[in-house]
């Protein structure tokens, strides 16, 4: 969709300059903004995929983060963030710098084409104005919503969900949206999200609502997710020193939104997840999730890749039934050593990644990974797409990397 001026990066900048001092005359005498950001230096190297499917790679990301955050007085607060990405990759242009069309409306962020390996993105990632009155606190612009309890993978995370197996999680991504929130009692909050998508037909207006009865956390979520109907409950709590969470969503596709992928009318998303300290001192989170866009069939795979829960970032697995573990342990207080298990049950294929995390300094940390990818290797077929997936993580090769990160 081609874009207005009024979208356009120039413009934004301009508007967020005007902003700025317009609140600086209307409040002058309030305190000065807070400023904080980040420096993240994202390092991977993988090795070629079976048959062919990807070669061998080298990809460096490389982000700086400005936050600026402004208490306005009691009832206003105003906060914006600059973001700027410079990725390299070998082979050129393997790797793109991805974009969430599905969730903003207003054309923020600039690119540049550096060489063939080099690409950067300024992009504003946050740009809120909020304001409480009484009981009901109400965020407008550029700004991260999440909803759910599941740490892994949460079923109720339908906007703008991490894929699982996700290396940069600290900072959630931006996204257009008013977001309303009713406080009552203790713990009881009713809430309304309305999100813009570059499109009208991805624009998402929902409705939330969480409360705390007995100990016992219960969500639900529903309204129309980017064009579909959908609904969703969780309840998170305990047994003790177990703790239990579980979440589901239904969704029912768009009318007349026949596309190549698998097509399910009606399909489910939902997790039952457990966390446990062990008196060795490891942590264990385990979860198994029902993944209802997916098939069990894993000659499917591409057509679920072609869906439409798939392309708008809704799910990120092409499988049905998971098991899934996070295991931790602190064997210093600055060196923790983690995991994640990711084990699809119908095609017996799974990702293992050992995480170390080392506390360099204050605000400084690395971590060290690899990524084994265990499955059947696809094979080929006289028949186009001449490639026949017979596991799901049999398609990836392995890789493994650094991952150093600044706060300030």
């Amino acid at each position: 969709m081609k874009k207005t001026p009024l979208k356009t990066f120039a413009s934004a900048a301009v508007s967020l300059l005007c902003g700025c001092l317009f609140t600086a005359a209307a409040f002058a005498d309030t305190a000065l903004p807070t400023w904080s950001g980040s420096i993240k230096s994202l390092n991977l190297y993988g090795e070629a995929a079976p048959a062919d499917l990807l070669p061998g790679y080298q990809l460096s990301s490389n982000r700086a983060r400005l936050n600026m955050d402004w208490q306005l007085d009691e009832s206003w607060r105003f906060a914006a963030s600059l973001d700027h990405q410079y990725l390299w990759s070998d082979p050129s242009g393997a790797f793109p710098l991805a974009s969430d069309g599905y969730n903003r409306h207003l054309d923020m962020d600039k690119i540049w084409q550096h060489g063939d390996h080099g690409a950067s993105r300024l992009q504003i990632d946050r740009l809120t104005l909020h304001w409480r009155t009484g009981k009901v606190d109400t965020t407008l612009g550029r700004q991260a919503v999440g909803f759910g309890r599941i740490v892994i993978y949460s079923p109720l995370d339908v906007i703008a969900p991490f894929a699982p197996d996700a290396i940069d999680t600290d900072i959630r991504g931006g996204i257009d949206a008013l977001h309303s929130i009713l406080n009552y009692g203790l713990d009881g909050q009713l809430g309304a999200v309305v999100v813009w998508g570059e499109e009208s037909r991805h624009d998402s207006f929902l409705a939330t609502w969480s409360d705390n009865r007995a100990g016992l956390d219960i969500l639900m979520i529903s309204g129309r997710l980017r064009g579909h109907h959908m609904f969703g409950a969780g309840l998170a709590g305990s047994l003790g020193t177990l703790g239990l969470k579980a979440e589901f969503s239904v969704h029912k596709n768009r009318d007349g939104d026949e596309t190549a992928g698998v097509q399910h009318d009606v399909f489910t998303l939902a997790a039952i997840e457990t966390w446990y300290r062990f008196d060795s001192g490891i942590s264990l989170i385990a979860q198994y999730l029902y993944n209802g866009p997916g098939v069990n069939d894993p000659k499917d795979y591409p057509k679920v890749l072609a869906s439409p829960p798939l392309q708008e970032g809704l799910t990120h697995l092409l499988g049905q039934h998971y098991l899934i573990a996070a295991p931790g342990y602190e064997l210093h207080p600055l060196a923790t050593l983690q995991g994640l298990l990711l084990y699809n049950l119908a095609d017996d294929s799974a990702l293992v990644r050992p995480t170390l995390d080392l506390s360099l300094a204050d605000n400084l940390s690395l971590q060290l990974f690899w990524t084994w990818n265990i499955g059947r290797e696809p094979q080929r077929v006289a028949s186009p797409p001449f490639i026949e997936p017979r596991s799901e993580f049999g398609l990836r090769g392995d890789s493994g990397g650094l991952f150093l990160k600044w706060f300030f």
